[in-house]
């Protein structure tokens, strides 16, 4: 049977540009297997959201376990969602650069990887976690 795992992805930023932070939870049915969450400095809230993609996909690789699962990032960046999945052109040279280390990584995969965009109400741990980290950090 081939595992489904879902990682709930978010990121913000205090300002646009401003303090931002990223955090991504893992889980495998209704278990959480794993969560994070960055300080970013400042960056804008795409590049935020990015980043979170970005980290749990390299901690999703470095967990050989994984390799054949199916994957299912959930955003609440309807933007991020649809550029990872082809659907909007990355024009930001600074979303760019995270869209490509997403896609290379993505290739490490022999199960599939989705992408779906949610409302924010929907994806409120991985949100949560965003909000404590820079409420730690200011």
């Amino acid at each position: 049977m081939i595992r489904q795992i879902y990682i709930y992805c978010d990121g913000g930023a205090r300002g646009n540009p401003g303090e931002a932070a990223s955090a991504f939870v893992v889980k495998e049915g209704k278990n959480i297997i794993h969560k994070n969450s960055f300080y970013l400095g400042i960056a804008t809230n795409n590049e935020a959201e990015y980043t979170a993609v970005q980290k749990a996909m390299v901690w999703l690789v470095s967990d050989k376990t994984f390799k054949e699962a199916d994957v299912k990032f959930v955003l609440d960046s309807e933007l991020v969602a649809m550029q990872l999945k082809g659907r909007y052109k990355v024009k930001s040279e600074n979303l760019k650069k995270i869209y490509l280390i997403v896609k290379e990584l993505e290739n490490s995969f022999s199960g599939k990887v989705v992408y779906e965009s949610v409302p924010r109400e929907k994806n409120k741990l991985a949100d949560s976690l965003v909000n404590q980290k820079l409420d730690n950090q200011l």
